[in-house]
């Protein structure tokens, strides 16, 4: 399997609970959100943060709002509600268990 096909299939599973984990840190904007989490060494696209975001809200794990920024253009934050925090929660402790097997899988542990 070709190394840029693997990790797009992990980034996928995971780019929901990390939009969702920027977010839990305080409100945010989708740029912002793209922002933080390419400084964070997951590249992403607002192309792609947008429908997610979308989902999210549609689900109930998050909250939208329009305000007026600095700017001109009035911009919609995000922050998470409390069943988007219980959800990040839950995946944190699965994620922690799923990734500690991988590793001791692929690395030999035990």
């Amino acid at each position: 399997m070709k190394k840029d096909k693997s990790l797009i299939q992990i980034k996928k599973g995971a780019l929901e609970y990390c939009v969702l984990a920027v977010i839990a840190e305080g409100e945010k904007y989708g740029y912002e959100i793209v922002k933080v989490l390419t400084e964070r060494g997951l590249t992403t696209h607002e192309g792609t943060i947008y429908p997610l975001l979308s989902r999210l809200h549609k689900e109930g794990l998050v909250q939208a709002a329009w305000r007026e920024s600095g700017s001109a253009v009035p911009r919609k934050y995000y922050r998470a509600t409390r069943d988007g925090m219980r959800a990040l929660n839950e995946f944190k402790e699965s994620w922690s268990h799923f990734s500690q097997s991988v590793d001791g899988i692929l690395w030999g542990e035990q």
